[in-house]
């Protein structure tokens, strides 16, 4: 596509570059290349304007856990716009599919969460956690204890607080960011920041142990929380080493830290259980989760609180008049009505005996990649997977990032028929719908490796391993 017929035409492609400012996306170049415009789609499969088949090979964005066009969750949500399209839960206001979902979410709970507050999305439920942890600690008479601990390369949204508690610097150049009492200690990626000599236990104690450095430099009676994701997701699929999370909840219980779980990505089976924290072993004491909670088919997200936060929260409502947090679509009766649905389908359908008897084949698929000369980890749990594209399997070099390897890969997927995703640089990621097939994880990984081969042979036209 030429940038002038982009511009001028009256094209979908055309009108797209003229009216729209989309997303994580390079808003220079999109005017000479445009869109990839999506028209429809079916099961893990979507559909271009031109009928090109795609894999969707990200569940769109980590999200579509039931594919596209499932009949249930869409007669959820046309069943709930006829008998109420809309309503709020400001003043007292309530609705049956909030309250209904809300108990669902405690049902299924990795822990005991007490109450449930809702949300549009991830960044919008992190935000919300920032300031329960402010406002709960205020309650507690302890004024300076605001700073939450999160870690580089961590992502939990881009809204100002969230972006400030994602560790990728994208997220902060010339938006000022981050704010303050943010902060920011290791990323727990051993094939990257472990030591020579270093065993996995060992790069986990270090961990550990810097956070315990961090909490001490500043003060343990400034630190409020610790929030992290189970397996980072828009960092690198980056999965923590064995005993990591048992580490550094010492560290936490010792100095009176929270812990938040971000399951936004790892939620709801994506890592072999229904949660990240079960895969994980952690205790938390606020989750915040979306995407999957309705599989993506209408936004809404959740934060989920124990009741000793709760009752700070109380105590804090009747010192000013209210609770003076909130959003006009929090708890919309609509998507409230399709995640029940989707909570529903999750055990109806079995899905995560589905899973877990699928696993192997994507897994074994994922590793069986580190024999690709281009390949130098991948890191994989569950459903959810990465591998890191390297200049040198040897030395562990990365590619110089004006090549922008990751990216041509994932454009090549894309011409295959995979959609993919290139995260934190060279790391090319998969997580698919749940309900894909082993055939289904077969072809998705066929394209995924001639994609590999395709992009291995312009790195050598290019010499672009040349340090």
């Amino acid at each position: 596509m030429s940038s002038p017929s982009l511009k001028e035409g009256n094209s979908l492609a055309s009108r797209d570059v003229r009216s729209l400012i989309h997303p994580y996306t390079n808003l220079s170049t999109h005017q000479d290349t445009g869109p990839l415009i999506i028209e429809n789609g079916k099961g893990i499969y979507v559909y271009d304007d031109n009928g090109k088949e795609y894999i969707e090979g990200l569940a769109g964005l980590w999200c579509t856990s039931f594919g596209f066009g499932e009949k249930e969750l869409i007669d959820a949500a046309y069943k709930q716009m006829q008998k109420l399209p809309y309503y709020h839960a400001f003043a007292s206001k309530s609705t049956e599919p909030g309250i209904v979902l809300a108990e669902k979410l405690k049902e299924v709970a990795p822990a005991d969460f007490s109450k449930v507050f809702f949300t549009n999305s991830g960044s919008e439920a992190n935000d919300t956690v920032v300031k329960i942890i402010w406002y709960y600690n205020n309650s507690r008479g302890l004024p300076k204890k605001k700073k939450i601990i999160s870690r580089q390369k961590a992502y939990h949204g881009v809204t100002v607080a969230a972006a400030s508690l994602t560790g990728l610097p994208p997220l902060h150049n010339d938006f000022d960011l981050p704010i303050q009492n943010i902060l920011h200690t290791s990323c727990p990626h051993y094939y990257r920041f472990g030591k020579d000599g270093e065993s996995e236990e060992e790069f986990a104690t270090r961990m550990a142990t810097e956070l315990e450095e961090l909490i001490l430099k500043e003060g343990p009676e400034t630190i409020a929380a610790f929030i992290a994701e189970p397996v980072m997701g828009a960092g690198g699929v980056i999965v923590p080493p064995k005993g990591y999370f048992e580490k550094i909840q010492a560290v936490l219980k010792k100095y009176d830290v929270l812990l938040v779980a971000d399951e936004v990505i790892c939620g709801f089976g994506r890592t072999g259980n229904y949660w990240g924290t079960q895969t994980m072993g952690m205790k938390p004491d606020i989750l915040s989760c979306a995407k999957a909670l309705s599989s993506a088919y209408l936004p809404i997200a959740a934060v989920m609180i124990s009741e000793e936060i709760f009752q700070g929260m109380v105590k804090q409502s009747e010192k000013h008049g209210a609770f003076a947090h909130g959003y006009t679509y929090s708890g919309h009766p609509v998507p409230a009505a399709v995640a029940i649905r989707t909570l529903e389908l999750m055990e109806e359908r079995n899905i995560m005996d589905h899973v877990k008897s699928i696993v192997p084949t994507f897994e074994s698929r994922f590793k069986a990649l580190e024999a690709h000369p281009l390949v130098g980890e991948v890191r994989v749990c569950g459903l959810v997977g990465a591998a890191e594209l390297v200049a040198d399997k040897a030395t562990k070099r990365s590619f110089a990032p004006a090549h922008a390897v990751g990216p041509k890969g994932y454009l090549m997927m894309q011409e295959e028929g995979l959609i993919s995703r290139a995260v934190a640089g060279d790391n090319l990621a998969l997580c698919p719908p749940l309900i894909i097939t082993e055939a289904e994880i077969n072809e998705m990984f066929d394209r995924y490796e001639r994609a590999l081969d395709r992009l291995e042979v312009l790195v050598n036209q290019e010499g672009w391993r040349d340090a």
